[in-house]
C-alpha cells in the first residue's frame, strides 16, 4: 500500500501539472516577425534582387528548350536553380531580420561563403553555357541559350559583387 506523503505541521501542498504543448499568443496586430524595408536600399539588397530576377531569366530560358540533350546545360540549370532558391531564401532571412534570432550562425561568414561558392560557381555555368550555344536548325534554342548566356554573365557579375561585400562585412567582424 502506498502512503501518503508527509507534510510538515503548518505546511501546504502544491501540486503542479506540466504540459508538452505551449502556445505563444501575441496582442492583436502584433507581429513576431520583424520587416527591414530598408534592407533592399542597400547595395546588397539590390544585388540580390537582380540575382533573383536575373536568375529566374536564366534557369526559364534553359528550361524552355530541350537542354536535357545537351549535358552542359544540365549543369547549367543545377547551378542557375540552386543558387536561385538559396538567395530567395537568403532574400526571406535578410528581409525578417531572422539572422538575428539566430546568433550561434556566423552569418557574415556564410554569406561570404555562400557569394563566393555562387560567384565562382556561376562563372564556371556562364562559361559552359556560352561556349555550348550552337546555331542549328531551331533558331528558338539558339536564341534562348544566347541570352541565358548573357544573363548569366550579369548573374554572376551581381553575385560578385554582394561577395565584395560579404567579404568587407566579414573583415570587420573578424577584426573586432
Amino acid at each position: 500500500m502506498e502512503q501518503p506523503p508527509q507534510q510538515c505541521p503548518g505546511a501546504q501542498m502544491v501540486t503542479t501539472t506540466s504540459s508538452s504543448f505551449t502556445a505563444s499568443f501575441s496582442p492583436a496586430g502584433a507581429s513576431t516577425l520583424a520587416y527591414d524595408r530598408e534592407f533592399l536600399r542597400t547595395a546588397p539588397g539590390v544585388l540580390m534582387l537582380a540575382e533573383i530576377v536575373l536568375g529566374l531569366l536564366v534557369w526559364t530560358l534553359v528550361a524552355g528548350t530541350e537542354y536535357f540533350l545537351y549535358p552542359a546545360f544540365g549543369w547549367v540549370m543545377f547551378v542557375a536553380v540552386f543558387y536561385w532558391v538559396l538567395t530567395v531564401f537568403f532574400l526571406i532571412i535578410y528581409m525578417t531580420v531572422t539572422y538575428t534570432r539566430i546568433p550561434q550562425v556566423p552569418w557574415t561568414t556564410v554569406g561570404l561563403c555562400f557569394n563566393g561558392s555562387a560567384f565562382i560557381l556561376y562563372l564556371i555555368a556562364a562559361i559552359v553555357n556560352s561556349s555550348s550555344v550552337t546555331n542549328e536548325q531551331n533558331s528558338h534554342n539558339y536564341n534562348s541559350w544566347a541570352a541565358s548566356s548573357f544573363f548569366a554573365f550579369v548573374v554572376t557579375f551581381c553575385y560578385a559583387g554582394n561577395a565584395y561585400f560579404s567579404f568587407i562585412s566579414w573583415r570587420s567582424r573578424t577584426s573586432q
